[in-house]
């Protein structure tokens, strides 16, 4: 782990994630976890899936207005099975394993892509959406997000911004401080647990027709 201008960055490769905790590093960036002919897979996957604007997502629009209009589309089951293959980590495991009374595990991960003037503002993942049937929605416990677009370059924007609280005496209101600045690097995964304040930067328009295409969802469980 370095610090540079005061931000945190929690940066492995690979070999490093077999000795991850997520209760001691509650946010981690793996560079290069996948191969481009992966990212080109999901890519191809992307096609063929059935998107819908931010525009047609009213709830969603409610809670995050002034966001541009992103678009959001869901995993195909054998595309689904491919990703979730890859993220069957020790640290997921221990870390969703740790909580007590577990009545049922359960993900959500969708398809989302950003074209310029597109983002996301800060949030902590704490809605955690209505409950169905009569059960209590399932608790939100590690998010993911993952990079696959082909080239991403500085001037671009949307980074990933993640927060903490500001620890100061006689603070009126909470605030917040910047702990990690994460490019969209292709091939990139993040995972950080939650909740935990973060925001996705507008995409400038110096990206052009380029969009920032990712995965991103939650591992949850359910409790009585």
């Amino acid at each position: 782990m370095n610090n540079q201008s005061g931000l945190l960055q929690s940066v492995m490769t690979l070999a490093d994630l077999s000795a991850v905790s997520l209760h001691k590093n509650p946010v981690v960036i793996v560079e290069d976890f996948w191969a481009p002919d992966e990212r080109r897979y999901f890519r191809e996957a992307m096609t063929n899936a059935a998107w819908k604007s931010l525009r047609e997502l009213s709830n969603v629009r409610e809670d995050f207005p002034q966001s541009g209009n992103w678009a959001k589309a869901d995993i195909a089951p054998l595309e689904g099975q491919q990703f979730l293959a890859r993220l069957q980590l020790p640290c997921i495991h221990d870390y969703i394993e740790s909580f007590p009374n577990i009545t049922g595990r359960h993900l959500g991960f969708s398809y989302y892509s950003y074209a310029a003037g597109d983002c996301l503002p800060t949030h902590d993942d704490t809605d955690q959406g209505r409950p169905t049937g009569g059960r209590r929605a399932p608790l939100r416990r590690i998010a993911v997000v993952t990079y696959l677009h082909e080239e991403w370059r500085p001037d671009w924007g949307g980074e990933l911004i993640i927060y903490a609280h500001r620890n100061e005496e006689g603070a009126g209101s909470a605030e917040l401080v910047p702990t990690h600045c994460i490019e969209p690097r292709p091939g990139s995964l993040v995972m950080f647990t939650v909740p935990r304040f973060h925001r996705v930067c507008r995409v400038d328009p110096a990206a052009g027709q380029h969009r920032r295409l990712s995965i991103a969802g939650w591992f949850m469980t359910e409790h009585a």
